[in-house]
């Protein structure tokens, strides 16, 4: 007999509700949520009913995991972005050195120039305003350039919070 993919889908289902509980698919259904979701959609995700969808997104907001927007009557769901940035954060500052934290600062400062010199424009923002639909290279760099902008802006925090910390502990 062959299984189709319906079959598969609702195996995987099965089986990562037997192996977790209801909070712990919640939290993994916010965790990937970046836009706002309902209480009914998180329990769609996760398995649950949408009162115990509402309740553990309830905890994961006490908790600051997560946050919570308003859509008309609506409550929705997210990750907190902050929390996620300051992970982020943390993760570099434990995995790499200063020294080596500011040549990857240094590094990415040169290729943004190189961006800017390359296309004649001072932020990706305005290349996207220039750029053709088939513009495939254009549109590639946009996206690198964009990333590398972000990864900046977390390297940066990352050697401020570590300034900060160091001038706290003294």
């Amino acid at each position: 007999m062959t299984e189709t993919w319906d079959d598969v889908n609702e195996q995987v289902k099965a089986d990562w509700k037997a192996e977790t509980t209801p909070f712990e698919r919640v939290y993994e259904i916010v965790e990937q949520t970046h836009d706002g979701q309902s209480a009914a959609e998180v329990a769609d995700r996760a398995l649950v009913s949408e009162p115990t969808a509402r309740r553990h997104c309830k905890t994961l907001v006490n908790t600051g995991f997560a946050e919570t927007e308003q859509d008309g009557q609506t409550t929705l769901y997210k990750r907190n972005s902050d929390r996620i940035l300051m992970s982020r954060i943390r993760e570099l500052r434990e995995e790499i050195t200063r020294p080596e934290l500011l040549d990857s600062i240094k590094e990415m400062k040169t290729e943004i120039r190189r961006y800017e010199d390359r296309y004649d424009v001072v932020s990706p923002e305005e290349l996207a305003q220039q750029l053709d639909a088939d513009e495939t290279e254009g549109w590639d760099d946009l996206t690198a350039w964009r990333t590398t902008r972000q990864n900046l802006a977390v390297a940066q925090a990352a050697l401020a919070f570590d300034e900060a910390s160091h001038q706290l502990a003294v």
